[in-house]
């Protein structure tokens, strides 16, 4: 049966809501980690490099994966996709759990990468898809609430199970809970896009694995082990080149992995540009502020989730508001305005102390969710809504894996500043005179995060100038479409809701 004829008297509400439930424990799964590694660190008796593949492996099976998913929603229907994903994740969670070694241990964290990569592409698809334009921006707006509070609600999850039990739990508790999504999307989860047949272009997707793979891996370790590593140069040199040929050799392809002529619609152009800045700046949020809090303010990582949870909810209750407002005035002014709030209150970020208040951090913490809830869901929704229903599985790929790599470099980046920074400044602090060691690295490393914090700020306002060129625009397929309904010789036209539904295909 084609997406079409699916389409008629489908209850979206039921789809909308399991998918999002799968894409919030995929996305809370990724974040739980990096608090569990110290217990992991000890319990396996590894050091803390090994320890970190269980996060690094995790974002680099995710990141290879993201770009075939176009060439998957294709070929498999919703449910299919959706369920397979799913039974991924939780067979990753059961190995996890069981795992007697730290090698089973990351295998399982393999596996359930392998399903979570699915997840976020296939949904933002299925909206594209069953939403009509004018209403997508309000469900995109409750798509964000998966990706602002699982990360913000992982650390104080993880804190207080680590802190009662085993770190077995966190992957305990996935379990009945992959088990019900799965349950619901057999019963619930209807097939909404049209099942095809592309060529699997193997070719593409090697150069794409070894391209993304060792692009995302290259920057994962600048951030460890500096820019100079030989190691770095050569995956990044490596990566740079496969992603060359990928490209050449996509875009003469008759049948693309990942079409990139995507990026001749303008609007889609930009706002990925724009996505690369701001998911740097997002960021910041996520790496910085953390390690100022434990590493120089020995607060708990539950302490450090606890400080960032009222933003995170006010980015919540807020996202499906500017979803709405989308919906009416477009994505130029949310985006204009909620980069402006999200400089300014970066700003009170470059002069923290040693002293500085656990309330200003979180005031300060929450206006900055509060501004990025503004534009984040706008500016990605923007630029998909301009491309055909031929392009949609493609260019939720292509964001998707641009967010992907974007937070590669802004981890790699704005550790690189703060490990530089910090390093000058503690010379500069030495030869002022300050000889207590402990101090001295306190002081250099909070102003090696305040010069990090600069950065950050550079990024918004490079995002805020592009936002002004942000206009905008109708699918390229409804507006061929409304001109051949003016011309129609029947002189009769579709109902609203057959048009942006089913006229798509």
């Amino acid at each position: 049966m084609s997406g079409m004829l699916e389409l008629k008297g489908i209850k979206k509400g039921p789809i909308l809501f399991i998918m999002i439930l799968g894409a919030f424990l995929a996305i809370l799964n990724q974040t739980i980690m990096t608090v569990a590694l110290p217990e992991l660190i000890k319990d396996f008796g590894i050091a803390a490099s090994t320890a970190q593949w269980l996060t690094t492996g995790y974002m680099l099976v995710n990141g290879v994966l993201v770009p075939v998913t176009a060439y998957l929603m294709q070929r498999f229907t919703t449910r299919e996709l959706f369920l397979a994903s799913m039974m991924l994740f939780l067979g990753g969670s059961v190995v996890a759990a069981a795992a007697p070694g730290f090698e089973i241990l990351l295998a399982g964290r393999l596996i359930q990468a392998a399903g979570a990569g699915i997840i976020m592409p296939l949904l933002m698809n299925v909206v594209l898809v069953i939403i009509p334009v004018e209403k997508r921006g309000g469900v995109m707006g409750l798509i964000g609430l998966s990706t602002v509070l699982a990360p913000a609600l992982g650390p104080v999850y993880a804190g207080f199970m680590l802190e009662h039990f085993s770190w077995r739990s966190l992957f305990y508790v996935m379990i009945p809970l992959s088990v019900l999504v799965a349950g619901l999307s057999v019963i619930y989860l209807k097939n909404v896009t049209e099942r095809m047949r592309p060529r699997l272009d193997v070719l593409g997707m090697a150069v794409s694995t070894i391209g993304f793979g060792t692009l995302l891996y290259g920057f994962s370790r600048a951030g460890a082990i500096g820019w100079s590593s030989p190691e770095v140069i050569a995956t990044l040199l490596t990566g740079v080149a496969a992603l060359i040929l990928f490209t050449v050799y996509q875009l003469g392809s008759n049948d693309p992995l990942l079409n990139l002529k995507a990026f001749k619609y303008n609007m889609f152009t930009l706002t990925t540009i724009i996505n690369i800045v701001v998911t740097i700046v997002m960021y910041s949020d996520m790496i910085l502020l953390p390690i100022y809090l434990q590493n120089m303010r020995d607060y708990s990582a539950f302490d450090t989730g606890m400080l960032m949870l009222p933003g995170a909810l006010l980015m919540g209750l807020i996202m499906p508001l500017s979803g709405k407002l989308f919906d009416r005035i477009g994505a130029k002014w949310l985006s204009l305005a909620g980069i402006a709030i999200t400089i300014i209150t970066t700003a009170g970020f470059v002069s923290l102390t040693e002293s500085t208040s656990f309330v200003y951090l979180m005031l300060m913490s929450a206006g900055r969710r509060i501004g990025m809830a503004l534009f984040l869901m706008p500016i990605t929704t923007a630029g998909l809504n301009q491309l055909p229903p031929k392009l949609h599985a493609h260019g939720t790929a292509i964001s998707n894996t641009v967010k992907q790599v974007a937070g590669a470099i802004g981890t790699a980046l704005l550790v690189t500043i703060l490990s530089n920074r910090t390093a000058s400044h503690a010379v500069a602090l030495a030869a002022e005179g300050l000889r207590d060691q402990s101090q001295l690295l306190q002081k250099a490393s909070i102003a090696g995060i305040n010069d990090a914090y600069w950065v950050v700020i550079v990024f918004g306002f490079i995002g805020l100038v592009l936002s002004f060129f942000i206009k905008k625009t109708q699918p390229a397929a409804l507006v061929q479409e409304t001109k051949e309904e003016g011309t129609a010789h029947d002189g009769q036209r579709k109902s609203p809701a057959v048009r942006t539904e089913s006229g798509y295909k």
